[in-house]
């Protein structure tokens, strides 16, 4: 008697590109593609700069899924990237769910990858990669922010596994690597002070331009009543700000961070997705 072929789970997979042009002094849309679950929304801005907003139409990621981006701005376009919602990352039963977004800034171009927080619950298991090149003259302002669970719901990650990569270049020189993995006992590891000290929302933040060090004094002056650290680098030629910051839920982590955002947004707010 035959055995029946297993069957295996649907998953849910998505791929999404946006490459931006400058026109008559405006940001405008030069190729836009889609597919799967990844959905990409223009809304208007009435100025020169284009906002893009990414939706993952299955609702969240769990084990296997996949999700694409590239995005790349031309010369002295405005960009900026942000995400309908949260992005939820729930159990996972078998294997791991991937996210990757590649983002090219050429030369004057101004990007700002300022998507909404991942909330990953328990067992949950992602990894992902955010890989960037930057031109001269370019400026790129990006914040990740993750949460361990949402804590009005009683909910906590006590295992799973997270993996996040970032390599990000500036005229071909490599100005920010990191590699942050989580896996196993999550919440004992999180409990230790050289880790979040028990805290269950934290968030980099990375920002280069031309006045990268002059903006230093002003982040630790917004962030200094909280538990956050901001440090100015400068690499081969080349300036960066990155900060860390930590906070006991997600409500106190976006107190922290949309003063910074809209900061380093020369005064412009976060998206208004962000406030719905």
């Amino acid at each position: 008697m035959a055995v029946a072929a297993a069957i295996l789970p649907q998953r849910a997979w998505g791929k999404g590109r946006l490459v931006a042009k400058p026109l008559d002094g405006r940001t405008r849309l030069a190729e836009f593609y889609q597919e799967g679950c990844a959905k990409i929304r223009l809304p208007d801005t009435f100025d020169r700069t284009m906002e893009a907003v990414l939706i993952n139409s299955s609702g969240g990621l769990t084990g296997g899924d996949h999700m694409e981006w590239s995005f790349s701005a031309g010369e002295r376009t405005h960009l900026t990237l942000t995400t309908q919602a949260c992005e939820k990352i729930y159990k996972a039963s078998a294997g791991t769910a991937a996210v990757s977004a590649r983002i090219s800034v050429e030369k004057d171009a101004t990007v700002h990858w300022l998507p909404q927080e991942t909330i990953l619950f328990d067992r949950a298991s992602l990894s992902r990669r955010l890989d960037v090149d930057i031109a001269e003259g370019g400026e790129f302002l990006a914040v990740e922010a993750v949460l361990l669970g949402r804590k009005a719901m009683g909910e906590v990650m006590r295992t799973g596994l997270f993996r996040d990569c970032w390599r990000i270049r500036k005229d071909g020189i490599l100005l920010h690597a990191e590699n942050l993995g989580f896996s196993d006992d999550i919440a004992g590891l999180t409990r230790r002070a050289s880790v979040v000290g028990g805290q269950v929302a934290f968030a980099t933040l990375f920002y280069t331009g031309k006045d990268c060090e002059q903006q230093l004094a002003a982040l630790r002056s917004l962030t200094e009543d909280h538990l956050a650290g901001v440090s100015h680098y400068h690499v081969g030629g080349q300036d960066k700000l990155v900060a860390r910051l930590v906070a006991p839920d997600g409500f106190a982590l976006r107190k922290i961070l949309l003063p910074v955002i809209s900061h380093l947004r020369k005064g412009a707010s976060v998206p208004k997705v962000w406030n719905l």
